[in-house]
């Protein structure tokens, strides 16, 4: 009789492809699916019983920023707890790689302020142990941890460290830094980065308030870079812009993967109604002007595709977090370091209430920048949180109700439950047209955000809630055409052709999940970052067991100790 590594027996198992469901057994073997089907006649060394469950490979999240935390971390959550078993890191043009000691500093910078990842974790984290990206990624192979990391090239270290303060303050690179970038990128995507990322909207900013060195870059520069991608090696152009000039932009997709065979993707969300019709990340009804390009340069044979998010990009604010909009008030920000009793006796002063009520923050982040007094777009938190909150339950309509300021409403509702209560801030793709964005062919689910924002925004569970929402509670999208949404259509794209589906010969990344318990909880903070650093981590129910390469990694949002991921180096090629 056969003996295997592990079978999964009895499971509704959704192959990833979009195809039918059956009900049958999964066996594994040396960390790939070895059989498929019906009562496998065989043993193992473990068995699970997915009876009354459903079975689906891992889902692959292709927008993520765990450049920094994958270097101290075994466990790549808020992602890996949540059924995710490969993620692409490295996105929008920011990371740690290339870099010189003299720089260290920047760079730390850069992605304090774009990706919202406190300096003084960084600081405490990072083992700097690498100067040029193969370095860098040879440190990332030397780590274990419990899912597959993959790394694009970043636009900003690379003209940092070719340009130096040039970079820094945005001047136009010349010939020779040209030269230099795209020799070192070429260097990089033959180590096995999987393209290169830039940034080219205003609300990434450095933690000084700077633009950051990509941003409005020439477009004849991301066109030469582009020349040293490889469609061979599967190489992606990934960028976000606020598309002041949507067909220029767009040309840099186009020309790039038309030259080199590369392919292309960039963000694409719906900013109609969030922002009262205004947008830092690009214009009311764009989204659709968007999908007509893709189909356009589809049928031009160009594989370029639009990342959407299965809900808004959510901001969660309060003193639990890391900003609101009082925070750097100075005469709030004076209070900070006092034990929180004596805070809030302070704070609850009617005279410190009134200072503080007539202060302006002193160089805010970018989103209390934008949000601060948008009292219309922010939703007292609930729990379970609700991602689509009514329009009426803002928190100027809740002051408008008792006739108060919504300002001074805000403060005292801060101040309610122990200083813990939290407002939740959709900043865009607050909108119904979400399932449209999510079906077209020409789209991947991303945008998570995993490894980012940790004080800030916790979006890395949209995968899960594009099956809650979208599927179980609103029936939008059929449950096979999600899982194909979530696993293989976001592999292809990286050309990582050895998941995504299950079938013998794949690797063996699964998930169990007993889809009527399925349930997104509200996210809460933990201090376990380097130095103590705190961040929101999620959890949801339902999700049994997460499988990578053959062994469970997560059961019931435990880790089980295995740490089978790896580093992936450039394209993968289908084993079957």
């Amino acid at each position: 009789m056969k003996h295997y590594d592990l079978i999964i027996r009895n499971g509704e198992v959704y192959d990833g492809t979009g195809g039918q469901s059956r009900v049958c057994d999964v066996a594994v073997a040396a960390g790939k699916i070895a059989e498929v089907g019906p009562a496998i006649e065989a043993t193992a060394d473990q068995t699970l019983d997915a009876s009354g469950k459903i079975v689906t490979p891992g889902f692959v999240d292709v927008h993520t920023h765990y450049d920094g935390q994958a270097t101290w971390d075994v466990h790549m959550k808020p992602s890996s707890n949540l059924g995710t078993t490969t993620v692409i890191m490295g996105n929008c043009g920011v990371g740690f790689a290339p870099c010189r000691k003299e720089d260290h500093a920047e760079l730390v910078k850069l992605m304090e302020g774009v990706e919202e990842i406190p300096g003084s974790i960084m600081d405490a984290g990072l083992p700097w142990n690498w100067e040029s990206f193969p370095e860098y990624l040879d440190a990332l192979d030397e780590r274990e941890r419990d899912i597959d990391i993959a790394a694009l090239f970043p636009h900003a270290p690379l003209r940092v460290f070719v340009m130096g303060e040039r970079a820094l303050n945005r001047e136009t690179a010349n010939e020779d830094d040209i030269q230099a970038m795209q020799a070192l990128l070429k260097e990089g995507i033959e180590a096995g980065a999987m393209g290169l990322s830039t940034s080219r909207t205003l609300v990434h900013r450095s933690a000084s308030g700077h633009f950051i060195p990509t941003y409005q870059a020439a477009t004849a520069e991301l066109k030469r870079l582009g020349e040293s991608l490889s469609g061979e090696r599967g190489s992606v152009l990934q960028f976000i812009s606020d598309w002041e000039d949507a067909d220029d932009e767009f040309g840099i997709l186009a020309e790039t993967s038309a030259k080199t065979g590369a392919k292309g993707t960039f963000t694409l969300v719906d900013v109609g109604g969030a922002l009262d019709g205004q947008s830092a990340a690009g214009q009311p009804g764009q989204w659709k002007k968007q999908l007509d390009r893709l189909e356009k340069a589809q049928a031009e044979g160009l594989d370029i595709r639009g990342q959407v998010l299965s809900r808004p990009i959510g901001i969660l604010m309060g003193f639990p977090g890391s900003m609101h909009s009082f925070y750097r008030r100075p005469t709030f920000a004076a209070l900070a370091d006092l034990p929180w009793e004596e805070r809030k006796s302070e704070l609850s002063k009617p005279e410190v209430k009134a200072k503080i009520l007539a202060e302006e923050n002193v160089n805010p982040h970018v989103f209390v920048e934008i949000f601060n007094k948008r009292f219309r777009n922010m939703y007292p938190l609930e729990d379970p949180i609700n991602y689509l909150p009514d329009r009426s339950g803002s928190v100027k309509a809740c002051a408008e109700k008792e006739g108060r300021d919504p300002e001074e409403w805000l403060y005292d509702f801060f101040l309610g439950n122990d200083g813990n209560n939290l407002v939740y801030i959709p900043a865009v793709n607050f909108t119904e047209n979400i399932p449209a964005l999510l079906r077209h062919p020409h789209t991947v689910s991303a945008l998570g955000d995993g490894g980012a924002h940790v004080g800030s925004i916790c979006d890395t569970s949209a995968n899960v809630y594009l099956l809650t929402e979208w599927v179980k509670t609103k029936k939008e999208i059929e449950l096979a055409d999600a899982i194909h949404m979530l696993c293989r259509q976001p592999a292809e794209l990286y050309s990582l052709l050895d998941r995504g589906v299950i079938a013998e010969g794949m690797l063996a990344d699964l998930n169990i999940i007993d889809f009527d318990a399925l349930q997104l909880h509200t996210p809460h903070v933990e201090y376990d970052l380097p130095g103590g650093g705190k961040r929101f981590l999620q959890h949801a129910d339902g999700i049994c067991s997460t499988i990578k390469s053959g062994e469970v990694i997560f059961a019931h949002n435990e880790p089980t100790g295995a740490l089978p991921g790896r580093l992936l180096r450039g394209n993968q090629a289908d084993p079957r």
